[in-house]
């Protein structure tokens, strides 16, 4: 999912040149909101993310004199083009945090402004995902949702198949039972499971539920979960990494089209679950169950990583970027995505229960005990490390999936390039 340092260089080269003209800085106006502010946003696939126009509405009501102005840019080339954006002096006020690896290089370049008044006041303390941006006692950006993956289940292909989810699975008895709900209908292959192409699906679980670190250089951690995801693959129960990636295969085709019955994912998902069946896209009965667990767990592990909204230290209006931020981290802005099937980072027993409330939400106990899992771990640590380290799993993780490097090889290759070439 993480190009290599390479195609970095060159897609920072290749956007250098629109810094100085794309994605500039809002227009007019004083920063105290006593004049009218257009406050500029960055955001990714805003068509398609209705969280964030939920969140602009909603800001918009409630400061009158303040207008958000998105800066929409095409997911797959979001990190590149922030980093370039930052790097080149742009002036957009508020930078969504896709993630916390973007987030440990941007605060370490100190390209962003110190937010901690913010992190520690009104109802932060119940933020999850708040510690991913502690910084040494410091914090430069502020989390409005908390995604943590789950397993997403198709119930009518279940029924047919005779089977029913488990109240907890371990990975060997999730992948026995992908096979079993692996089969031909009408001339269509629908398998029993569907792995993403992003390492996390294999590494990040793996870390959760083994206590491994992604940061240290050992990865031997990793052999079970590659066993797993190999097998599948080997056994036809999974569609195979190298064609889901030559394919570039969307995981929400892949589940809301019926051509699988299981999918593990983040529950990001929900909110496109719910656009999708409101518009009529999709008919697909869907639950969720917790994620399969280790042999002999007695707790549900899985990872996770929050998004947050920071604060561009070149922002043009530094007092509204704030109360942007502030407000998208509080009640009202919790109230306001979990009405679109959103995860707040803002845990109160309130909004979990309008969480459900939710029209097209499941209402089964199983798909409630998901969303209760007893550890949620990060998905990356926080590091100026991280950055390096994620591209040189993702390049050894894609060699393993498809065939071109056994998992020691793999293991062993990632053991000594992030000794050699990140952590020396």
């Amino acid at each position: 999912m993480i190009a290599s340092n390479a195609s970095r260089r060159l897609a920072a080269v290749a956007l250098l040149a629109l810094a100085a003209t794309a994605c500039g800085g809002g227009s007019g106006g004083s920063d105290g909101g006593d004049g009218n502010v257009t406050l500029t946003v960055s955001v990714w696939n805003l068509a398609k993310t209705p969280e964030f126009q939920a969140l602009f509405d909603a800001f918009q009501k409630a400061h009158p004199t303040i207008k958000v102005k998105p800066v929409d840019i095409l997911a797959d080339d979001y990190p590149e083009k922030v980093t370039t954006m930052l790097a080149g002096g742009d002036t957009t006020d508020v930078i969504t945090m896709k993630n916390v690896i973007d987030y440990s290089r941007y605060s370490s370049r100190n390209q962003l402004l110190d937010v901690t008044d913010l992190a520690k006041s009104g109802d932060a303390s119940k933020l999850a995902g708040l510690e991913a941006f502690d910084v040494q006692g410091k914090y430069f950006a502020v989390p409005y949702r908390q995604d943590f993956w789950v397993l997403y289940y198709n119930k009518k292909l279940f029924e047919q198949a005779g089977v029913t989810m488990p109240e907890k699975l371990t990975w060997d008895e999730y992948a026995k039972l992908a096979q079993q709900l692996t089969r031909d209908e009408g001339g269509k292959k629908v398998y029993g499971t569907y792995h993403h192409t992003w390492r996390s699906v294999v590494q990040a679980i793996a870390a959760a539920q083994s206590g491994g670190d992604l940061l240290g250089g050992d990865y031997s951690f990793f052999n079970d979960q590659y066993a797993v995801a190999l097998g599948l693959q080997k056994s036809g129960a999974a569609l195979d990494f190298g064609t889901a990636k030559s394919q570039k295969s969307d995981y929400r085709t892949q589940f809301e089209t019926g051509a699988t019955a299981m999918m593990p994912m983040g529950t990001w998902y929900i909110s496109g679950i719910l656009e999708a069946k409101g518009k009529g896209a999709t008919d697909v009965d869907w639950g969720l169950a917790p994620m399969p667990q280790r042999p002999g767990s007695t707790e549900v592990t899985t990872f996770g990583s929050p998004t947050a909204f920071a604060v561009n230290a070149k922002a043009e209006h530094v007092d509204a970027a704030k109360k942007f931020v502030q407000f998208a981290a509080g009640q009202a802005g919790a109230e306001a995505i979990t009405k679109i099937g959103v995860v707040p980072s803002l845990q109160t027993p309130e909004i979990t229960k309008a969480y459900f409330g939710r029209e097209g939400m499941p209402a089964d106990e199983l798909s409630k005990k998901a969303f209760e899992p007893d550890k949620v771990v990060l998905e990356m640590p926080v590091s100026d490390k991280a950055s390096d380290i994620d591209t040189i799993l993702n390049e050894e993780h894609e060699l393993i999936m498809v065939g071109d490097k056994q998992p020691a090889d793999g293991i062993k290759s990632m053991n000594e390039r992030v000794k050699n070439e990140a952590l020396n």
